[in-house]
């Protein structure tokens, strides 16, 4: 897919180590040909970021803490500085307690409720705000990650199946909202990887192992082909794809009972 973003710059919030999926999205892009800008939270993570974007030609890093307006303003007023339109940008933030994410969803606290909400899906529409004067010239796309614990219960998942089923609905809310100026808005679900963010869910070895034994493609989704498909999303291939959930998980979404040898 080389150049198909050729002339295209976008933005990448959320990378958080190389083994982040919002790093296998950039590094799709950029080998796609965009120019690419990056967020993170805090100097740790900071420092992470720094020569993974240096790695892709990029000298565009700012601290972004989305739960705060003023810090979303300064990183977005930043960025127009730089450059005044943008085509693209990738929403890669989830966050809630690693303690409310296993035993019953029951014991949900109402403050890590409000706090996972915040983070995981009303982010997405604060961005889609600030970002939005910057699409409305030449259009874009606005795409975020989500997983199937928003419509099937998933072990474990808990307030994030919730957080994931509030984004998805923002994203089709935002789609039609954003669709007259040309602005696209898109999930991708992919199935269980090994990331930072996928670590802190209980149980994930077991279901990373059981979604790639089951799986149609008997195998789980690759940082590879989740890149890939938002290279196609922000493309102008993907110019009349708008309020969709893709899934990337290897067919695993499609069984209504794990495979015969399994059972």
């Amino acid at each position: 897919m080389t150049d198909l973003l050729k002339g295209k710059r976008g933005l990448i919030m959320g990378v958080a180590n190389e083994r982040s999926i919002a790093w296998g999205i950039a590094k799709a892009m950029a080998n796609a040909g965009a120019e690419l800008a990056f967020t993170y939270q805090g100097e740790a993570f900071g420092s992470r970021l720094k020569p993974l974007a240096e790695s892709v030609g990029s000298d565009f890093t700012v601290d972004v803490d989305v739960t705060e307006d003023a810090s979303l303003d300064t990183a977005f007023s930043q960025l127009a500085d730089r450059w005044p339109t943008i085509d693209f940008v990738v929403h890669a933030i989830a966050f809630s307690d690693k303690s409310e994410l296993t035993g019953r969803f029951l014991n949900t606290s109402r403050a890590n409720f409000k706090h996972s909400l915040d983070i995981s899906a009303y982010s997405f529409i604060e961005i889609a705000r600030r970002a939005h004067p910057m699409m409305v010239e030449n259009g874009g796309t606005l795409m975020t990650l989500t997983y199937q614990g928003s419509n099937r219960v998933v072990p474990n998942y808990n307030v994030m199946g919730v957080a994931k089923a509030a984004l998805e609905s923002a994203t089709r809310y935002l789609a039609n909202d954003l669709g007259p100026e040309g602005i696209r808005v898109n999930a991708i679900s992919p199935g269980p990887m090994k990331t930072l963010a996928g670590a802190a869910i209980g149980g994930a070895r077991k279901t990373y192992k059981h979604t790639g034994l089951n799986a149609p493609m008997r195998e789980n989704a690759t940082l590879e082909a989740v890149g890939g498909t938002a290279v196609y999303l922000a493309s102008d291939a993907g110019a009349c794809t708008t309020g969709e959930i893709i899934r990337v998980d290897g067919g695993f979404h499609v069984l209504g009972m794990p495979q015969q040898e399994y059972l």
